[in-house]
């Protein structure tokens, strides 16, 4: 009978992948038990191995793609915590209103010297698009100046920002556009980085949850922030960006989807990374701006994340001196597994990145799709 490494190791051939091989997407197995504790917990235990130090892997983004490529994962038992992911998510709205600020604390409230090292110098935490750049900070300049002509921004309009960050688009649409911006977030501290970022523009940044939202705005952003709102909220969503729409205005919502319509993250995510946050699908999407918002436009461009997150990573990685005593090995290796793992996803064509353009119904005017392609 076959024991665990036999087992794993037949998976992993499949994707060209051997155990202490001497490619760059080989795995490195540290500690033997690595193979039963993969094959009893899934994703969740090949992350948390990770962590442990049990395998290491050169190009681990690389090994991610390949497994993910071949839908590898599929044969691998999961685990217990992704059925209880899915039971809750069927009976409890945990993306509620009382637990708004929880994803901001556990995650975006980690700390700003992390951030600082690890995003461009905009602090743009959201794809870059890489049509035309050659750093991370033309790419994420050219994603915050496509966002602003796919929305014919001009000089005046009353603009929001919903999920507003470190307030990058707010300070481009004030500074580039003479836009005036409110800009919301429920990080305590994304607020003051992104009040000292915009001082002197015409830009508010406000701790708020987007339910309380209730003033009208000719154009609306949404720039990675509905994967945390949760499948049983978006059509609140929607309605709230509808009441805040003004009658021809234009609501653009950039968001990491999914192939197949889910009703949980992966477990190993929702435990370290995003707590409650689920990946929206085109399908939910549509079903939830029906009778509010005409689709105007989709814009996928997922294969840009992967040479985003590759230079997240590498920022995070020349400026660890400055962090470890902090935040220590552990996290470091949490840290790095996040974002090889999510560009090898990218890679993979596991998960995309979209820019919906949506219009208020019953509006007839006209929409022209805008690109890169000047």
């Amino acid at each position: 009978m076959a024991d665990a490494r036999d087992i794993v190791g037949a998976i992993l051939e499949e994707a060209d992948i051997v155990e202490n091989g001497d490619r760059p997407w080989d795995i490195k197995v540290n500690d033997p038990r690595l193979f039963g504790r993969v094959l009893a917990g899934g994703s969740l235990a090949l992350g948390e191995s990770y962590m442990d130090g049990w395998w290491d892997c050169e190009r681990l983004d690389e090994l991610i793609a390949r497994i993910l490529a071949k839908g590898l994962q599929a044969k691998v038992r999961p685990s217990a915590r992704l059925a209880f992911i899915w039971l809750r998510s069927l009976l409890v709205n945990t993306q509620r209103r009382g637990r708004a600020f929880r994803i901001g604390e556990r995650h975006y409230d980690l700390g700003n010297d992390l951030y600082s090292v690890m995003l461009d110098k905009g602090m743009s935490y959201s794809c870059g698009y890489w049509k035309r750049a050659e750093s991370l900070d033309e790419a994420q300049e050219a994603k915050l100046d496509l966002v602003c002509r796919k929305i014919g921004l001009e000089k005046g309009m009353r603009v929001l920002d919903i999920g507003c960050g470190w307030g990058a688009f707010a300070r481009h649409a004030a500074e580039r556009h003479g836009a005036t911006v409110v800009g919301i977030t429920v990080s305590k501290e994304q607020v003051e980085p992104a009040r000292e970022r915009c001082r002197g523009l015409p830009v508010e940044i406000r701790l708020q949850d987007y339910r309380e939202l209730n003033e009208r705005f000719d154009r609306i952003v949404s720039i990675g922030m509905i994967e945390h709102v949760g499948i049983k909220n978006y059509r609140r969503y929607m309605e709230v960006a509808s009441r805040c729409l003004a009658p021809g205005g234009l609501f653009l919502l950039h968001t990491i989807g999914t192939n197949v319509s889910a009703r949980v993250t992966d477990p190993w995510v929702d435990k370290y990374i995003f707590p409650d946050s689920v990946l929206p699908s085109l399908k939910r999407l549509a079903a939830a701006v029906e009778g509010i918002f005409k689709i105007e436009d989709v814009h996928s461009f997922g294969h840009h994340y992967d040479p985003t997150l590759l230079a997240w990573e590498r920022n995070f990685s020349a400026g660890w001196d400055r962090l470890k005593d902090r935040y220590g090995e552990r996290f470091y290796r949490m840290w790095r597994f996040y974002l090889l793992s999510s560009a090898g996803s990218f890679r993979a064509r596991h998960i995309q990145l979209w820019q919906l353009v949506l219009s208020p119904r019953p509006s007839t005017a006209a929409y022209e799709s805008v690109r890169d392609d000047r």
